[in-house]
């Protein structure tokens, strides 16, 4: 039973994840997310429904258009994979708890976050606060009300930390060092993983990030890296991992 239910969090990750891709490209833009529907982007072609099955569809195609057999990204098809891969993790690590729930919101902000800066160097303001909102609200179900109180602070000091943070930057590098959306992120982060592991996720995602980033560098011929989908790989590591300051300070004395 826990393999079926293993494999219908991933199915229902999938499925998610394709909506999170049209999401991740349209709301930055300020595109509508139900009008035009789905279709390609070379010629216009309307996707059936056969051609909307997520990961599979990109396979039965060939990874090329029906229409006019332009070549489709695997970006999209990556991100399906991705959402499915961490909806089933989810449910295999926290099984059917407030944390399973606050793992999938966790997931789904952190793979429309990652599709939106990535594409539009864009993180919508609308999915901070809704993550923002969903995320008070699970906190309050999380624990007692220090706890609440805890998360709630610790969005607060986070928010706070990459701000100054960012300020130093900005002086240092005598120009904008990174975007409000990085430092709005942080609040969400601070809500779900508390200050300390809020701040850790700054310093993995900065590792994570420093190869990827001289990689996009070189391909696109750009001087500008978005920094918010490093800070959700670092995020999505510690929650994952379950770390916490405990763990850490004995692993480094002992």
């Amino acid at each position: 039973m826990e393999i079926l239910y293993t494999i219908y969090f991933f199915i229902f990750g999938t499925i998610l994840g394709s909506f999170y891709n049209v999401v991740g490209y349209r709301l930055p833009r300020g595109e509508s997310l139900i009008k035009p529907r789905s279709h390609c982007t070379n010629c216009n072609h309307v996707l059936t429904p056969i051609e909307l099955i997520p990961i599979l569809s990109f396979l039965i195609q060939g990874g090329k258009c029906k229409n006019c057999k332009q070549k489709i990204s695997w970006f999209y098809t990556i991100f399906e994979f991705l959402t499915g891969l961490l909806f089933a993790l989810s449910y295999i690590i926290f099984g059917f708890s407030i944390e399973l729930i606050v793992a999938l919101f966790f997931v789904s902000m952190a793979i429309i976050i990652i599709i939106s800066d990535y594409q539009t160097l864009i993180i919508p303001d609308e999915v901070i606060i809704f993550f923002s909102i969903s995320f008070i609200v699970l906190d309050y179900f999380r624990g007692d009300i220090n706890k609440f109180i805890y998360y709630l602070l610790s969005g607060i000091a986070a928010f706070i930390t990459m701000y100054i943070i960012k300020k130093i930057g900005d002086f240092w590098f005598k120009k904008e060092s990174m975007g409000g959306g990085d430092i709005k992120l942080m609040f969400v982060f601070g809500l779900v993983l508390g200050y300390s592991m809020s701040i850790l996720s700054i310093f993995i995602g900065s590792i994570v990030g420093l190869p990827i980033s001289l990689i996009i560098l070189k391909k696109k011929n750009t001087n500008i890296v978005p920094f918010g989908p490093f800070l959700c790989i670092g995020a999505l590591i510690i929650f994952f991992l379950n770390l916490n300051i405990e763990l850490l300070t004995s692993f480094v004395l002992y």
